[in-house]
């Protein structure tokens, strides 16, 4: 394996981001068009509303994801977290969201929210391990998600 590296996105790797996120959504049925309008444009529906994407990077291609979507003061979605079939089970996930928990606390954030599906328990998992807790799924913005889960900073 190369080495990887962790990197802010850029708009040249757009159709990379696109194709690797909707790998898993699809696989697991979980697409939905909220998805698509943010995977075909991340920097109006991530970037310019104040959020941040990271990508894990094999010399020029993308094999991992994470975004933290800015929903109000205080509060991010860690969003379109996702790693490339081929490179699942390398631990290319901790450095991912590990620089997503960094970048919120730099920012004073009080807490990080996700939603997600009981059909993605390794997933969830990983998101226990860093302390995120399972909380009442009131609205959700997916209608796919059935689990919501919170990190307080």
């Amino acid at each position: 394996m190369k080495p990887v590296t962790i990197i802010p996105y850029e708009d040249r790797y757009q159709p990379q981001f696109k194709a690797l996120n909707l790998e898993w959504l699809d696989l697991h049925h979980l697409t939905e068009q909220r998805d698509l309008d943010v995977l075909n444009d991340p920097k109006k529906y991530i970037l310019e509303q104040g959020g941040f994407i990271y990508l894990a990077m094999e010399g020029e291609e993308v094999i991992g994801s994470a975004a933290l979507m800015k929903e109000h003061h205080g509060v991010y979605e860690l969003a379109k977290m996702a790693v490339g079939v081929h490179h699942r089970g390398k631990g290319l996930s901790k450095p991912l969201i590990e620089t997503c928990i960094e970048k919120a606390k730099a920012l004073k954030a009080e807490k990080i929210e996700l939603f997600s599906s009981s059909k993605l328990q390794p997933a969830l998992r990983l998101y226990e391990r860093y302390g995120f807790q399972h909380i009442p799924l009131e609205d959700s913005p997916f209608e796919t998600a059935d689990v919501k889960m919170v990190l307080m900073l």
